[in-house]
């Protein structure tokens, strides 16, 4: 069953461009190749989420808790990790 949250259907390949997600609870989302250009998660809770392959290019990530994200391949150019969680994230591959 996929979730939509503030509207947007969250599920593999989610186009979520530049969408507010702002302090919203992701934990375990499945976002594997999803869009999240320029997308505001600002203090969002994504510890578990999948984000692998994802574009994060640019996107607003101050605070957020990452811990045990698998970010494998993702582009995270340009994006903000200022006092985000990193713990037991995996980067692997993926572009800074």
């Amino acid at each position: 069953m996929d979730k939509t949250i503030n509207g947007y259907e969250i599920c593999p390949k989610a186009d979520l461009r530049s969408a507010n997600l702002c302090r919203t609870d992701l934990r375990g989302a499945h976002l594997r190749h999803a869009n999240l250009y320029r997308a505001d998660l600002y203090e969002a809770d994504l510890r578990g989420a999948d984000l692998s392959g994802a574009n994060l290019y640019r996107a607003d990530l101050r605070g957020a808790d990452l811990r045990g994200a698998e970010l494998f391949g993702a582009d995270l150019s340009g994006a903000n990790l200022v006092g985000a969680d990193l713990f037991g994230a995996n980067f692997y591959r993926a572009d800074f």
